[in-house]
């Protein structure tokens, strides 16, 4: 499959001005290549240019404007919406750009846009530091970062976005930039929170943090019957706890695991994940109520390393293997009424792997003046988020319409806003744009007109330029 429009020979240009591969239907690798982390997507680009370098990505930027291609960038390929690949397109494929470099003194880091987290927290542990980054180590950084960033270390030191010191990145007319607080600051504002809208990022630089290496982590189970008791308890805990607790409520159906009591498995359950981020001994203080809201079907809760607790949740979320649903609403309180509504819509979950979570937003991100970047959503104390997780294409619709339906029945516990990285798939389109930037939404209008006047890069929670 191959564009019509263009000849054999520009493609052929277009592939020997690479460092990189050009991969295309039919090679052996392609099928590979193509697939994505959620399973779900099945799309069929007619080029995929495997980067290796800036000098690639500016090739293919310029390859693709000239052509009128459909543009997707892959950083890590592992946004849930499928927005790293197209039918028929250019994939600017980043995956192979992991170059990571750590500078302990100055407690910096910078990473190319290929790196994922657990690469990340390999090589910043090794001088005892991290940054805020996803809780699952096989996340992308890219478009994490991009759309704002949730994860252990938040109350603690704010968001992935918010640790972002600088950003190069190729914009659409094919020029290598540099966004930051004093160099292009319009765009380092707009690229917080505003995703892949306005270029392709092809390295970070992020401010590093004192963690580990070693920390206390609690991971509790309850009994499904003492859900509402275990979410208001939690609720209540989080009023007077520290920012140096970074947690995570998820409801789901205990899996077919040794590790759980066999009498458990199948069974509802409540479940609290989290990290302290501090010494080990205050953290077992700190979090030991967290253990304590009922007799657990199984606490795992132990000091582990800041790395090991970055990976528990890897074998939940395998890559290709599961179609993948994930979408969120910003709530206004996690009131009685609000839980007692959640615990209902959890136990309908269709598929067993799927979760019902639910995502506290405190401290350093609640702290962080709203118009100090894109991102949206700090005034919110908790995020919900319905995980459909299943495996047979014909209960798409089962597990999609329960996502939707459960939070259409939420929705009068919110403003209607949404964090991105969890979209579902980008259906409501401008709609749920305007919702969530709300008054920021014109200043990222004007951003994108300057930057992308002709929405080269559209496959995002897409702003649309100005006319």
């Amino acid at each position: 499959m191959s564009d019509p429009r263009i000849e054999t020979k520009e493609i052929q240009t277009f592939e020997a001005s690479l460092r990189g591969d050009l991969i295309r239907p039919g090679d052996q690798r392609y099928e590979q290549v193509r697939s994505v982390w959620n399973g779900m997507i099945d799309k069929r680009p007619a080029l995929i240019a495997r980067c290796v370098g800036v000098d690639d990505v500016i090739a293919s930027v310029r390859f693709a404007r000239d052509h009128d291609l459909l543009v997707a960038v892959r950083g890590g390929g592992h946004n849930v919406a499928g927005t790293a690949t197209n039918d028929g397109g250019l994939v600017i494929d980043l995956s192979l750009m992991k170059g990571i470099q750590v500078d302990p003194e100055a407690r910096t880091a910078r990473a190319e846009g290929g790196a994922r987290w657990g690469e990340m927290d390999q090589a910043t542990q090794a001088f005892g530091l991290a940054t805020q980054g996803g809780a699952v180590s096989d996340t992308g950084i890219a478009g994490f970062t991009l759309g704002g960033g949730f994860g252990w270390l938040r109350s603690k030191y704010g968001l992935a976005c918010d640790n972002l010191l600088s950003a190069e990145m190729v914009t659409a007319d094919g020029r290598l930039i540099k966004a930051n607080g004093t160099e292009n600051a319009d765009l380092f504002w707009g690229i917080r929170g505003g995703g892949g809208n306005f270029g392709i990022v092809t390295a970070f630089e992020y401010r590093l943090h004192p963690v580990g290496p070693e920390v206390m982590f609690a991971f509790v189970f309850y009994p499904g019957e003492i859900t509402a008791h275990v979410l208001r308890s939690y609720r209540d805990y989080l009023a007077t706890a520290p920012d140096e607790v970074g947690s995570l409520a998820f409801l789901g159906v205990v899996p077919q695991d040794p590790a759980f009591p066999r009498e458990s498995r199948g069974r509802h359950f409540a479940a609290l994940g989290a990290l302290y981020a501090g010494p080990v001994k205050e953290g077992k203080r700190v979090l030991q109520p967290l253990r304590g809201f009922g007799e657990p079907i199984v606490d795992l809760s132990q000091p582990t390393s800041y790395v090991e607790a970055q990976r528990v949740f890897d074998e939940d979320y395998p890559s290709g293997e599961l179609r993948y649903y994930w979408k969120s609403l910003n709530l206004d309180a996690l009131s009685d009424e609000a839980i007692d509504r959640v615990v209902t819509y959890a136990r309908e979950q269709p598929s067993p792997l799927s979760t019902t979570d639910i995502w506290p937003i405190r401290g350093a991100v609640s702290r962080i003046g709203e118009a100090e970047s894109a991102f949206s959503g700090r005034s919110a104390p908790f995020m919900l988020n319905l995980e459909a997780n299943w495996v047979n294409p014909a209960d798409d619709w089962a597990n999609i319409g329960w996502v939707r339906e459960s939070l259409a029945r939420m929705s009068g516990f919110s403003d209607g806003s949404t964090y991105f990285n969890f979209a579902g798939l980008l259906e409501e389109g401008e709609d749920a744009i305007r919702t969530t930037f709300a008054a920021k939404y014109e200043r990222l209008v004007a951003l994108k007109k300057k930057y992308d006047p002709t929405n080269l890069f559209r496959l995002n929670h897409n702003i649309k330029p100005g006319t």
